[in-house]
């Protein structure tokens, strides 16, 4: 798909990887890209069309898909990330947010725009999930367990979606050199990167695009005996 002319909307897209994503897409040629956030006073991104999108909130993701109803390209970027150890004592609480933003918020939007997205001739869902769906991290476990349930439901969304001819992409980046993983010292990918590759694969229709070194590694891993999600 080309980007050049499309309508787009990219949720959490007041910092970070969102913010990466409209800058890109308004340099790519889009026609109009809705940047989401819980506050569009947060939006500071000359071209872009600021709308105010809490997909925790089913009455505000109602509202940005009637007023966004031109879009036929649906990013759903916006996630949470919050250490803690799956046996703390507000686990439970944790894991419970995680589920709400990061893989709930998605299928929230992803119901909302798919019917705009099919007046648009199917388009393209791309969900930012994590190399984290297949393996965790010391302090991270209820982000992976929502990722990879963000996963599992890509791969649902993607199957539901296909008679309506819509692209669905799942997106695995490993670490972003973004606020998100301040602190955490490891080889880092920039938002400019990501965006770039997500595109590509985009642009040549593929369903899956793995970001770095490390995510193929963890993904080529996997059909392993030994994958790195048991040996870390």
């Amino acid at each position: 798909m080309d980007i050049r002319g499309k309508v787009v909307l990219v949720t959490g897209a007041n910092r970070g990887l969102g913010k990466a994503f409209v800058t890109a897409l308004l340099q790519a040629g889009a026609a109009k890209v809705y940047a989401g956030a819980r506050d569009v006073a947060s939006v500071n991104i000359s071209g872009s069309t600021p709308i105010a999108l809490d997909i925790t909130d089913e009455a505000s993701v109602q509202r940005a898909a009637e007023q966004c109803s031109d879009v036929s390209v649906l990013i759903n970027n916006a996630g949470a990330l919050n250490r803690g150890a799956l046996l703390d004592a507000d686990s439970v609480d944790n894991l419970q947010h995680h589920f709400d933003v990061n893989t709930l918020g998605t299928l929230r939007v992803t119901r909302a725009f798919a019917p705009v997205l099919a007046k648009h001739g199917g388009g393209a869902l791309i969900n930012i999930i994590s190399v984290l769906s297949w393996l965790s991290s010391p302090g991270a476990g209820a982000y992976s367990a929502s990722k990879s349930a963000q996963w599992g439901l890509t791969n649902g969304l993607r199957s539901e979606l296909r008679e309506q001819q819509t692209l669905v992409i799942g997106v695995h980046p490993a670490y972003i050199d973004t606020d998100m993983t301040a602190g955490i010292e490891a080889p880092k990918s920039t938002p400019q990167e990501v965006v770039a590759l997500t595109l590509q694969g985009l642009s040549e229709g593929r369903e899956e695009v793995v970001i770095s070194d490390m995510g193929h590694a963890v993904k080529a891993s996997l059909s392993t005996e030994r994958p790195i999600y048991l040996t870390r």
